[in-house]
């Protein structure tokens, strides 16, 4: 019976790269000179944490940011940005989570397109940080990956470890 899993992950690999990327890009233009406009990664917590000494370049930061995050292939899907707060001498600051695996609401909101959509025959169970959806022909897997794809447009999907 063929089947395959639907994860949401991210190579860690490729965020630090683009946050050095876009770390030395912040260093060296002419418009962000003085502004102590800075981003940090903390692997252990996965979040991303934006400095700078006005809330406009913070937001040139974050386009920065995910202009070097596109570039690596990383989806702009997995920033769960926080608000904008002050921070001390005067500066502002932005947390930014990075989003990975299905848990919880995700893997269900996963499972229930699947079942509420009219393809026939596919059956889908949470396994962890995993989705694995199960069906007895390879077209009908085919045919929900379209459907995810249109359905879900909020999470970065990958669908990996078919099984035929």
């Amino acid at each position: 019976m063929p089947s395959f899993d639907v994860v949401s992950e991210i190579d860690m690999q490729e965020v630090k790269n683009a946050v050095d990327q876009a770390s030395r890009e912040l260093a060296t233009r002419f418009d962000f000179k003085g502004t102590g406009s800075a981003v940090h990664l903390s692997e252990k917590e996965s979040t991303l944490t934006l400095t700078s000494s006005t809330e406009d370049r913070l937001r040139a930061a974050m386009t920065v940011l995910e202009e070097r995050l596109v570039k690596r292939s990383i989806s702009l899907k997995v920033l769960d940005r926080g608000k904008i707060e002050e921070a001390a001498k005067g500066t502002v600051r932005q947390v930014v989570k990075l989003v990975s695996g299905l848990e919880g609401d995700r893997a269900k909101q996963v499972t229930t397109a699947i079942k509420g959509s009219a393809i026939k025959g596919v059956q889908a169970q949470i396994q962890g940080d995993r989705v694995r959806l199960t069906a007895k022909k390879r077209d009908d897997l085919q045919s929900a990956i379209a459907y995810l794809k249109e359905e879900i447009t909020d999470l970065p999907l990958q669908y990996v470890n078919f099984r035929d």
